[in-house]
């Protein structure tokens, strides 16, 4: 019999804490062209053999059943009690940690007897799908596929069809678990994905949805089953767990492409373990705590999948929520999270709708702003967050917004504003408010700002314990290692969490990947005196909008430069934003034409004034953004990708002032600068609406 697994402990940083200097540069490593490396200075750096930490998923999980105990609650989630209309369970059902051990031993040992029985076929990773929205099932799914080395691929609808198309053939999944909702969408895909053998239904479905997905399944040659299904085969062929292995190929991770191909990063078991016990260090103040997540970030990104990993390590529970954006409140007051990851787009609304309270005028204006006053002094000079009187009277309001107990907030997937970081900070009360820095290819782990830093607003902090960072000159942006008052260039990243590569893609693989082992990550970044870590730029034009999401700006502007009401195009999007802007220097012909129709008077080519008038013109302005929509809606831009706000001028980009290349490329900071105060204008007015054709 197996000795007991004795769990590692959360601790704290052990003797004194020196937050002046928080990254060490090791010896030796300084080279021309490049900083040295840096490593966090508070803690040893782990890796695989570092003692007291888990080193897979498989020990993870043991790790936290240690921790919990087996009655203890592990994963819930709000049920659908009726669908006309839609309402939910004002509770959360759980189940306990020793129900989800069983529960994945039994649907690991069915997924692997298929396998086995060559119901589906191994390809060359044996590959499972996951389409759905985040449930308890989701997270039992992946922790099932632990234990037998199978590789998850998570599939997430802002890809699109054509993209789970390509991911399904590229990744060569023949098993795909997904939402009843994605059933139909793969059953179209079918005749293009003909690897495609099984779909799992990740719930159980009613008599007549089965029947009509099964038969409309069996026209096309594919199996459907459910989860319940393949737990019952698993539960009377029970099959060994395989031997757990810390280097072998966990997940692939898909990222969206400069050409909008997906990339699928190889991610491997310790990378994850190891990403995860680095985000979590130094949160001993948090001992003795409930760990209660909610779980509403998609699990097909690594942000959201890597804290689940956090919450199971340390014997936590998961709460799985109704899915909606519109019930995210409700589902934080039901649940009450200890632990919140979230992203800058969730939280800025967060911020902006407590601020509002700031100009309501009157007493209740003049308190908010008083208790604010308050509270960020005593911030400022020695970091606290709580304060008994204005707590009570005003803050209480925003912490019941959150559940009430908060005290892990982690934010990620986007930089946010210093100004809203130390709002959240005061006002939420949580113990910590923490950013990082981290990426797909390095199993979400990169960097994080210390619990008791109260001044690393802005910063992303040092490097994680399993992480080394190191800055790499940038000549062509002017950024290079020597620069004074700090260091600055290109971020490049190694340790455990690294990826192994890109599957099926040498040659983006090379570009990423050095022969030392370092990951380029093209963001530019500048290391201060206190060794903390500052994101200022990006080597290549693609930027990462507030709520996660990439966009390549120049394809973007490639594809809605086709209209033919476009003479130049400069699309702006700004990390802080969850939207794109525009500025359109009309083709002179087409602005005539929409402007004689919209005003309904003729405004002839030469007609200067009149043409200058007609671009001040909402109405001219609404069509000349409806006609890129339709080139937006002809070339398959994701949402995300789409301009929700146009500045129209006739003053163009030249050569001769610096904002056009001699080949005639836009100078990108030089355009932004021509015409910052249009762009800070069409943010103030907020995200539009969608055009009404559409």
């Amino acid at each position: 019999m197996a000795a007991p697994y004795v769990p590692f402990p959360v601790v704290d940083h052990q003797g004194p804490l020196d937050l002046e200097k928080q990254s060490v540069e090791v010896p030796g490593t300084k080279r021309p062209g490049q900083t040295a490396h840096y490593r966090n200075a508070l803690r040893d750096l782990v890796d695989l053999k570092t003692k007291d930490t888990p080193h897979n998923l498989r020990e993870a999980f043991e790790n936290g059943l240690a921790i919990a105990g087996p009655n203890a609650p592990c994963l819930g989630e709000r049920k659908l009690i009726s669908q006309d209309p839609v309402r939910w369970s004002d509770t959360f059902e759980w189940q306990t940690w020793e129900t989800v051990d069983k529960r994945r031993r039994a649907l690991g040992s069915g997924l692997y007897k298929l396998f086995q029985d060559g119901a589906v076929s191994p390809g060359a990773l044996r590959t499972i799908g996951i389409w759905s929205r985040n449930t308890a099932n989701w997270q039992l799914t992946e922790m099932s596929c632990h234990l037998f080395n199978l590789v998850t691929v998570a599939l997430y609808d802002t890809l699109g069809p054509d993209a789970v198309e390509y991911v399904i053939n590229h990744a060569e999944t023949s098993i795909v678990f997904a939402s009843p909702r994605n059933i139909p969408a793969l059953l179209k895909l079918s005749s293009r994905t003909p690897c495609l053998k099984i779909i799992v239904s990740m719930e159980d479905l009613s008599s007549e949805q089965k029947g009509i997905l099964t038969a409309w399944s069996d026209s096309r040659g594919i199996q459907l089953m459910t989860v319940s299904e393949i737990e019952a085969s698993g539960r009377q062929n029970l099959i060994p767990p395989l031997p757990p292995s810390n280097e072998s190929i966990t997940t692939v991770c898909y990222t969206s492409g400069t050409t909008g191909v997906p990339k699928g990063a190889l991610l491997t078991q310790g990378g994850l373990a190891i990403a995860a016990r680095g985000i979590l260090s130094d949160t001993g103040d948090l001992a003795g705590r409930p760990f209660v997540q909610l779980s509403y970030l998609p699990l097909a990104h690594i942000f959201e999948r890597v804290m689940e990993i956090i919450s199971i390590t340390v014997g936590g529970c998961i709460g799985f929520g109704t899915g909606d954006p519109l019930r995210l409140v409700e589902d934080i007051q039901i649940l009450k999270p200890t632990l919140l990851p979230s992203v800058p787009r969730v939280m800025n609304r967060v911020v902006s709708a407590a601020m509002a309270a700031s100009k309501a005028g009157g007493i209740k204006g003049a308190l908010f702003n008083r208790a604010l006053q308050v509270k960020m002094a005593n911030f400022h000079k020695n970091g606290s967050t709580t304060h008994a009187f204005w707590d009570r009277l005003v803050f209480s309001k925003i912490q019941a917004v959150l559940g009430g107990r908060l005290a892990f907030m982690g934010l990620g997937a986007a930089p946010m504003n210093a100004d809203s970081v130390n709002f959240l900070k005061i006002a939420s009360n949580a113990f910590f408010v923490l950013t990082g820095y981290g990426m797909t290819e390095m199993c979400g782990c990169g960097t994080r700002t210390h619990p008791r830093d109260y001044t690393s607003a802005g910063f992303v902090g040092p490097p994680c314990i399993g992480i080394e960072i190191k800055l790499i000159d940038v000549p062509a942006l002017g950024y290079t290692s020597e620069d004074r008052p700090n260091p600055r260039g290109e971020v490049c990243l190694r340790g455990v969490p690294r990826f192994l590569g890109y599957l099926k893609d040498e040659v983006n693989t090379k570009a990423a990947l050095d022969e030392e082992g370092w990951y380029h990550s093209g963001d530019v970044g500048e290391m201060d005196p206190k060794g903390r870590l500052r994101i200022i730029d990006r080597v290549k034009n693609i930027m990462k909008l507030s709520q996660g999401e990439y966009v390549a700006i120049e394809r973007v502007e490639s594809l809605y430069s086709a209209s033919s009401v476009v003479g130049q195009l400069y699309v702006h999007g700004d990390s802080l934003q969850s939207y794109l802007v525009a500025v359109l220097v009309p083709d002179p012909v087409q602005l005539a034409s929409i402007a004689s129709v919209v005003t309904g008077t003729i405004v002839a080519l030469e007609n200067q004034e009149k043409l200058q008038k007609a671009m001040l013109d909402p109405r001219v302005v609404d069509v000349l953004l409806k006609e890129l929509d339709k080139e937006a809606e002809k070339t398959g831009l994701q949402g995300f990708e789409r301009i929700k706000r146009l500045h129209v001028t006739s003053v163009q980009f030249t050569v001769e002032e610096g904002t056009m290349t001699p080949t005639f490329k836009l100078r990108r900071k030089e355009a932004h600068a021509k015409f910052k105060q249009e762009i800070d204008a069409m943010y103030a007015l907020g995200e539009a609406r969608a055009p009404s054709h559409l």
